[in-house]
C-alpha cells in the first residue's frame, strides 16, 4: 500500500523523498551496505564497458518506434484507402464498428455533455483494461504521435545545451495536476472540451488523417519551446493526459522492475528518463526493499532497461519470471 500511495504521489506531481531507516527492510539495508564502497570513475568505466560488451542486444528504442508509426499509419491507411476498418482518429474511434475512445477525451466528453453515452461508455471501459494491463503512461511512449516529436526534438535540445544554445528551465511538476483540474472545470462549465482544442496528441492525430490545419502552428511552438527552453516541458510539466493513464495503470501487472543489488547508482538510467523522478529509487540508500516496481508515471519506453549495463531494469509482468 506504501508503494502505491508514493507511486500515486509522484504521478500527481509531490517531490520524492529519502526514506527513513524504518522504512528500509533488512534485505535492502544489507544491499545498501555492500553497496558503501565508492568505486572509482576509472572502475565504473572499466565495469561498464565489460557490461556492455557482455548483455545482449537491446532494440526497445526500434520496436517502440515501429508500434508508434504502425498505429498512427493504420489510421491514416484506413482513412486514405476507405477500407473503414478503423475510423477516426486517436481520441475516438471504431474498429471493425465497435467503438473505441481515449480515456481522457472521454472524460471531457462527459464532463461537456454532463451524461454518459452507452457507445462512449463502452469504447472507455475498453481502453481502459487495455491501458491497465501495458500499465503506466505506457499510451505516451507507444501510441502518442507527439511523444516521437517530442523525442527527435529532445535529441536536438541536448546537442544544442550541449554547445550551450539552450537552456532547460525546470517547472513545478503538479502544474500538470492543476491543469488536469482545470481543464476538467473548463469542460463541466462551458460545455465545450476545451482541452480537446489545444492537445497536441489529438491535433497531430487528426492532421496525418486529414491534412494539417492552423492548430499545426501550437504544436510546432510547443516543439521550439522545448527545444530551446524547457526539455520535453509538455510531456513532464503539463499534458493531462498522461496523469489520466497513470492512473488508470497504476496497478497493472506489467512494470519496469528496480533490482537493487545489481545496481551501480551511476545515473545512466536517470539522465535519459522523460520522467527521472521515477528513478529516484536508483540513488544510493533510496531502495526500501531489494525488488521495487517503477511508479505510476513510467511511460515503460524501455530507455532506462537500454542503458542500464547490468539489467538492474527490466520489463516484469507480475507472477512470471521475476528476479530473485
Amino acid at each position: 500500500m506504501n508503494s502505491l500511495k508514493q507511486s500515486l504521489g509522484l504521478l500527481f506531481g509531490f517531490n520524492p523523498s529519502k526514506p527513513e531507516k524504518s522504512e528500509i527492510s533488512e534485505a535492502a539495508a544489507k544491499i545498501h551496505e555492500a553497496h558503501g564502497v565508492r568505486r572509482s570513475k576509472e572502475e565504473m568505466t572499466r565495469i561498464h564497458e565489460a557490461r556492455h560488451a557482455q548483455s545482449k542486444n537491446k532494440y526497445w528504442l526500434k520496436r517502440r518506434w515501429t508500434v508508434l508509426a504502425l498505429v498512427n499509419l493504420f489510421f491514416v491507411a484506413s482513412a486514405a484507402l476507405q477500407i473503414n476498418a478503423l475510423e477516426g482518429a486517436l481520441t475516438g474511434s471504431r474498429f471493425v464498428g465497435f467503438h473505441l475512445a481515449d480515456l481522457n477525451s472521454s472524460l471531457q466528453v462527459m464532463l461537456a455533455f454532463k451524461q454518459v453515452l452507452i457507445n462512449l461508455l463502452i469504447g472507455t471501459v475498453t481502453v481502459a483494461i487495455m491501458w491497465w494491463l501495458l500499465g503506466g503512461r505506457t499510451f505516451c511512449s507507444w501510441v502518442c504521435p507527439y511523444h516521437l516529436l517530442a523525442e527527435w526534438a529532445e535529441m536536438l535540445h541536448l546537442k544544442l545545451k550541449a554547445k550551450g544554445l539552450a537552456m532547460d528551465i525546470q517547472f513545478k511538476r503538479l502544474t500538470r495536476t492543476w491543469l488536469w483540474l482545470i481543464f476538467a472545470l473548463l469542460a463541466f462549465i462551458s460545455s465545450y472540451t476545451v482541452f480537446e482544442t489545444i492537445s497536441p496528441t489529438g491535433i497531430l492525430s487528426r492532421a496525418l488523417i486529414y491534412g494539417p490545419g492552423l492548430a499545426m502552428v501550437w504544436v510546432a511552438l510547443i516543439l521550439l519551446f522545448e527545444i530551446f527552453f524547457s526539455r520535453r516541458a509538455w510531456c513532464r510539466y503539463a499534458c493531462p493526459i498522461g496523469l489520466t493513464y497513470g492512473l488508470v495503470g497504476a496497478t497493472s501487472p506489467l512494470t519496469v522492475q528496480y533490482h537493487l543489488e545489481d545496481c551501480f547508482h551511476d545515473g545512466a538510467c536517470r539522465q535519459v528518463c522523460l520522467v527521472p523522478h521515477v528513478l529516484e529509487v536508483t540513488k544510493r540508500n533510496r531502495a526500501t526493499e531489494a525488488h521495487l516496481n517503477i511508479g505510476a508515471d513510467c511511460t515503460r519506453c524501455g530507455r532506462c532497461v537500454e542503458v542500464c549495463p547490468n539489467d538492474s531494469l527490466t520489463y516484469e509482468f507480475k507472477g512470471l519470471g521475476q528476479k530473485k
